[in-house]
């Protein structure tokens, strides 16, 4: 019968029988187990899996066995299995195919050890090492040319821990192996004139340990010398394994070699701790091809190349400090190809090349932490076609999607034309705070159909879609041609559980680009459609405040623009609810294809509900180059005081079939009157005279009750009036002047008690449209 034993790397074996009868197993927690010798036929080795810490670890290793004339070791990664045979010989079998025997009579006992327990040590003093090498009989070989260290590992020992320490100005050290391992850096400072300082020829995973109160400092040479066979020599401290960083102390990494970088890995790089700081490298200061992680500690990086490039990804920086100086044209302060993440953490980018990128990615996430960046670096116009194609310098550049959930992003862009956020695909922001800064204002070139055109940087640009639900987003552009927010795709903003806080000030000249055609500084422009369901907006522009070239729905929220040249601006404009109040130099409100004349050109606007105050000093207060149809709601304009702008322009049908509607204005014969056809009663009130800005203007039934007290905001001689009050059948009386003891609102008084005006004249309806003139 064969019986076969599994065991585990954490258990000792102690023969107790003078007869070497019985086989005692004695595990870690003393739990004896003893087996008959002649029940058993072998025993085999399970696999030890890597501990989940930073550094690599390995438990019962090496394989003691205990003999009368002493003791013998081996690897216990190269066994794969111990037979008794005939009750009198151990045979140890091992994955080559060769094998040891002992005899049982002499064996006392198998017990396990750690290799970890008995680092390997290498010291250097200028151009002599000294090594102690305590597991040299179980595979670690250590070999000394000058101050060159190379390490052949064949015995698989998975938790060899190496100690570097003393200092060398022409040495290495390098390792073949095949098995995990740790470094630990004890202060040491190796220079390799010709090549990488450490260098590790091991598709492992290493642990580089960084003990409190130590620095290390590794450099390379300008020269690297040609490598035995294909070996891959990237830079100063360079590893085809994982490396994971960690510990209180420091290593200070200087890359000097001609096209070689600062720390790199094959595989992936994560720091658990410590301070890690890459000096420079004529490439990236650290690369690896599968990911860059930071889950504690502090990294400083400065390069000629990118920063920090992860190669496919991801890159997550969950926690610590990281620090990146992007000095170069073309350059990525951090990149990888797949999703860039930060959790967590304070992370600092200062980009100063022309067309460079801080953050540059597949995906770009942030949830948590303070992320600042700076740049500094300007556009680069690439030769493409008839022209010109503009490369931008970009703080944050994704591909397919930047998602801000949460942390703090702040950005600020100096150079020509840099911008904040890039995206080919979409934008969201769920939460957290996102300020952008941008002062470097645009110009003009040629495009690649030798059309001039001008080229821009928003603080944030998306291709596709920009989904703004929750979060706080303050954009700022004082650049010629700078907006704040540019989205090809659809904007929607906030959602029925949440509301964001948008903040967008612009206040950069417009670039000409000839034949009356200019390039102007909005705050809000989109292509698609854009929906404000809720949200808090605050937009000042010497332009567009809000603009689309298809359509906007707003269903709620409080959107207050300041300042504009228009306020809102769209083919289509359907208000269903929300606060609105708009400042404008032009329109505040303007539903336009684009085409001048005063033909109806089918552009619609409708306010079905909500609360909407326009004052326009110098523009029309509504101007639809199609239709107007007011179905509730609360619309208050402060008209212009001359013509030929007026409170409402509508070149196709006007139509008030509900809500309330007052405007003053001029007394033009530009000022609209409803279509009879509306629903809902309307009247126009004219004089001749100029009232003074501020001079009351009542309306009230037969009986006295206000129907209308209202305060313009500038001179006026013109005023629409529509609301549910008004019906046929009554007589209303128009006063100007006198006083009122309730609350304005916009110009429109609640409550109190109206006295001491002047009667002007009196009016009932005839029909659902009145003029009425004093």
């Amino acid at each position: 019968m064969k019986n076969t034993i599994l065991l585990t790397l954490a258990l000792a074996f102690v023969a107790t029988s003078t007869a070497a009868q019985d086989l005692e197993i004695v595990d870690r927690t003393g739990e004896v187990r003893a087996f008959a010798l002649a029940g058993i036929d072998s025993i085999t080795f399970g696999s030890q899996a890597i501990p989940d810490i930073v550094f690599p670890a390995a438990t019962g290793d090496i394989l003691n066995i205990h003999t009368t004339t002493g003791a013998v070791r081996f690897a216990v990664p190269r066994l794969t299995g111990l037979s008794i045979v005939d009750t009198s010989q151990l045979v140890l079998d091992f994955g080559d195919g060769s094998s040891s025997a002992f005899d049982l009579a002499d064996v006392d006992s198998l017990s396990f050890a750690d290799s970890s327990d008995t680092p390997v040590s290498v010291t250097w003093s200028g151009t002599t090492v000294a090594v102690d090498n305590p597991l040299a009989d179980v595979g670690i070989a250590v070999d000394v040319s000058g101050a060159d260290v190379t390490v052949n590992a064949t015995g698989g020992l998975g938790g060899v821990r190496y100690h570097l320490g003393g200092a060398t100005a022409d040495g290495m050290f390098k390792v073949y192996g095949d098995g995990d391992f740790t470094l630990r850096l004890d202060g040491v400072q190796i220079t390799n004139l010709d090549g990488p300082a450490i260098n590790i020829q091991a598709d492992e995973t290493i642990g580089v340990e960084l003990p409190a109160g130590t620095v290390s400092r590794l450099v390379d040479g300008t020269t690297y010398s040609d490598p035995p066979g294909d070996e891959d020599q990237k830079g100063a401290f360079f590893s085809e394994g994982q490396l994971l960083i960690g510990g209180e102390g420091e290593m200070v990494v200087s890359g000097r070699g001609d096209d070689q970088h600062g720390l790199v890995s094959d595989d992936f790089i994560a720091i658990h701790g410590g301070t890690v700081t890459v000096t420079g490298a004529t490439k990236d200061g650290i690369h690896t091809n599968e990911g860059f992680y930071l889950v504690a500690g502090s990294v400083d990086v400065a390069a000629d190349g990118d920063g920090i490039d992860g190669g496919d990804g991801p890159v997550v920086i969950s926690s610590g400090t990281l620090a990146v100086l992007c000095a170069g044209d073309d350059k990525d302060a951090v990149k990888c190809d797949g999703e860039l993440r930060i959790d967590g953490g304070d992370v600092v980018i200062d980009v100063r090349g022309d067309q460079s990128k801080g953050l540059n990615a597949g995906t770009v996430v942030v949830t948590d932490g303070t992320v600042h960046i700076d740049t500094s670096g300007g556009v680069v116009l690439e030769a493409s076609g008839a022209g010109f194609d503009p490369s931008y310098c970009s703080a944050i550049k994704a591909d397919d999607l930047v998602r801000i959930a949460g942390g703090q992003v702040e950005i600020t862009t100096g150079g020509e034309a840099g911008r904040g956020i890039s995206c080919d695909g979409d934008i969201e922001m769920t939460g957290g705070l996102l300020a952008v800064t941008s002062s470097g204002g645009g110009g003009t070139y040629v495009d690649e159909n030798g059309v001039t055109d001008a080229y821009h940087g928003p603080c944030i640009k998306t291709d596709g879609d920009c989904l703004l639900q929750a979060g706080d987003l303050v954009l700022s552009h004082t650049g010629s041609g700078g907006r704040g927010l540019s989205v090809d795709g659809d904007l929607a903003v906030g959602t029925v559980q949440s509301a964001p806080t948008i903040q967008v000030t612009t206040s950069g000249a417009a670039i000409s680009t000839g034949f009356g055609e200019a390039t102007e500084a909005k705050a809000i422009t989109v292509d698609s459609l854009i929906t404000i369901t809720d949200g808090v907006l605050t937009l000042s522009s010497p332009d567009d405040a809000i603009k689309s070239k298809k359509a906007i729905v707003i269903d709620g929220g409080t959107i207050d623009i300041v300042q504009s040249l228009e306020g809102i601006e769209a083919p289509f404009l359907t208000i269903n609810g929300g606060a609105i109040h708009v400042t404008s130099t032009d329109d505040g409100l303007n539903t336009t294809f684009g085409v001048d004349g005063e033909a109806d050109d089918g552009s619609e606007m409708v306010i079905n509900g909500g609360y909407v105050a326009v004052n326009a000093p110098a523009g029309d207060g509504l101007d639809s180059n199609g239709t107007l149809s007011i179905n509730g709601g609360t619309l208050v304009v402060h008209g212009p005081p001359s013509q030929p702008e007026v409170g409402i322009d509508v070149n196709g049908v006007f139509l008030v079939n509900g809500g309330v509607t007052v405007v003053s204005q001029v007394n033009s014969f530009m000022n609209e009157v409803p279509h009879g056809a509306s629903s809902q009663y309307a009247v126009l009130i004219r004089t001749n005279q100029t009232l003074a800005a501020g001079t009351l203007f009542h309306v009230e039934d037969a009986s006295g009750n206000p129907v209308l007290t209202f305060a313009p905001a500038r001179n006026y001689s013109s005023v629409l009036l529509s609301t549910p009050a008004l019906a046929a059948g009554t007589t209303y009386r128009v006063s100007t002047g006198g006083s009122c003891t309730g609350t304005a609102t916009d110009g429109i008084y609640g409550g109190g008690t109206y006295s001491g005006g002047t009667l002007r004249t009196s009016f009932a309806f005839s029909g659902t449209v009145l003029t009425v003139t004093f």
